[in-house]
C-alpha cells in the first residue's frame, strides 16, 4: 500500500497518507477548524534501493536472462577456440657484426 501526498487549499497543511490504492481520495482537512479541500499531490512512486558500491542495469536481470546469457557465451566459446590460429613465423636472429681480428689475418 503506498503514501499519498495531500495539500491543504484552504491552510496550505501538507500531509502524508498511508491508504489502499482502491481508497477514494481524501476530500477534507485533517486540521482541526480548517474544514479546506485537499488535492493529492503527484508521487514518484517507488524508490530504488541502491545496494553496494553500485548500480547497473544488469544487476537485477531475471534468472532466465541470465541463464541465456551463460548459455550464449558457452556456445561462443568453441566457435573462437575452433578457428585456426596462424602459423608462428620463427623469429629470425639479428646478424651478429663483424669483428676485425686483432691477428691481422
Amino acid at each position: 500500500m503506498p503514501n499519498y501526498d495531500y495539500v491543504c487549499q484552504s491552510c496550505g497543511h501538507r500531509f502524508e497518507v498511508y491508504q489502499s490504492m482502491n481508497d477514494a481520495k481524501l476530500q477534507d482537512c485533517p486540521v482541526e477548524g480548517c474544514g479546506g479541500t485537499v488535492k493529492r499531490l503527484l508521487g514518484t512512486g517507488a524508490g530504488l534501493i541502491f545496494k553496494g558500491s553500485g548500480f547497473y542495469q544488469t544487476d537485477y536481470r531475471s534468472d532466465s536472462y541470465q541463464q541465456g546469457a551463460k548459455q550464449d557465451s558457452a556456445a561462443a566459446k568453441p566457435a573462437d577456440a575452433a578457428a585456426p590460429a596462424a602459423p608462428a613465423a620463427p623469429a629470425a636472429a639479428p646478424a651478429a657484426p663483424a669483428v676485425p681480428s686483432k691477428s691481422g689475418e
